[in-house]
């Protein structure tokens, strides 16, 4: 483990369950760490880990059981994994053993992947209505259906069944960026979770989007939980860890699905055009926040407009947490602080209990409900 971990001198400390993380955000070669942060963010109050999944050493299951061993009350999700990478009732299993696990703290999240890794693998790429058709099944399973001759977008499937006594009531959540999506999220999924640098204007079209979903499919459009997740980068890191927590980070998604970004932010798309012309940008092999240096770093900072930067939350811990607060005023109901340990978060953490706009008492701990039946 890294050993940095977060002591709170404050053993009483309130819970903030508006307030997530991400566990092990970005590349990591050593998962244990997840433990020592899981712990700290934990003690600091935030209400959520969230565990992204990468091919390497960043399994979702394991990572998930991990966290919900060391912790007592932080709510764990996934952000994400894809219904196409494990066969439909190991997902389901994953899912009810983490929930039996962790007394009902755990939210199945889910997303679309990268076509372009996909196609590599030799894996169908996903499509919303394979999402969906994927999470009625499971929905199925959990309440202890047989599922019988089942033949839909996520496969065909003979028998499926988990155990008749089951009656677990499990949110999903989906992480999603297109405005499509999200309208069709809100008409089935407990919680969507945003992407890191949205806009102000496009966290709030993205809430709207996922209320009109559910509000046509005649749910109560405020009974969907909608996560931002807003890059969060204190002053009071390093000058390199800075640069690649935020235009390192910001490269990486332009690198993966840079024209959606960019279309969803309504940004200009010449600066995407120039991004990916440029020499430094095409001599890196690899994920820019993981392999670039501070010279390569500092170079690309010159190709993005402020407008484009600004879309985080940078500065001093007084800056970062007003810019939390703006995620509420744009219409999120929770915001994961992205691309820090919580560590790293502490004094942004503070600053914000001391400007916390009203109470969040009555949101679950488990960030796939609003005030579902862990709350």
């Amino acid at each position: 483990m890294n050993g940095s971990t977060f002591v709170n001198s404050d053993a009483a400390v309130s819970p903030l369950p508006e307030l997530g993380f991400y566990v092990l955000p970005g590349h990591t070669d050593t998962p244990a760490d997840a433990i020592t942060e899981a712990r700290d963010g934990e003690a600091l109050g935030l209400g959520a880990g969230f565990i992204s999944e990468r091919f390497n050493v960043k399994d979702a299951g394991v990572l998930s059981g991990a966290v919900g061993a060391v912790t007592a009350s932080l709510g764990i999700a996934t952000a994400a994994t894809n219904h196409n990478t494990r066969h439909l009732l190991a997902t389901a299993t994953m899912a009810t053993t983490m929930h039996r696990l962790t007394s009902g703290r755990f939210c199945l999240g889910l997303g679309r992947g990268f076509d372009f890794l996909f196609d590599v693998i030799n894996l169908p790429r996903i499509t919303n209505a394979q999402i969906e058709d994927a999470v009625g099944v499971y929905r199925r399973l959990w309440h202890g259906e047989v599922v019988m001759g089942h033949d839909g977008p996520a496969g065909s499937y003979s028998v499926l069944h988990q155990d008749a006594r089951f009656s677990e009531d499990i949110p999903v959540l989906l992480c999603a960026l297109a405005e499509k999506t999200l309208e069709r999220a809100g008409a089935y999924v407990d919680a969507v979770v945003l992407h890191t640098y949205f806009t102000d204007d496009t966290l709030a079209r993205s809430v709207a989007a996922v209320r009109r979903g559910a509000e046509r499919a005649g749910r109560d459009p405020g009974s969907v939980r909608v996560w931002s997740v807003l890059g969060t980068v204190g002053d009071h890191l390093s000058h390199e860890a800075q640069l690649r927590k935020t235009v390192g980070r910001l490269s990486t998604y332009l690198q993966g699905y840079g024209d959606l970004l960019v279309r969803v932010n309504q940004w200009d798309p010449n600066v995407l055009t120039r991004f990916r012309a440029d020499d430094v940008v095409a001599s890196i092999p690899g994920a820019i926040d993981a392999i670039g240096t501070l010279e390569q770093w500092e170079h690309i900072a010159g190709l993005f407009p402020a407008e484009w930067m600004a879309a985080a939350a940078v500065g001093s811990p007084k800056v970062c947490a007003r810019r939390i607060v703006d995620q509420f005023q744009a219409g999120a109901d929770s915001v994961i602080l992205h691309g820090a340990t919580p560590a790293e978060l502490a004094p942004i953490v503070d600053a914000y209990r001391a400007i916390r706009p009203s109470t969040f008492d009555a949101l679950s701990m488990n960030p796939g409900w609003m005030t579902g039946p862990t709350s």
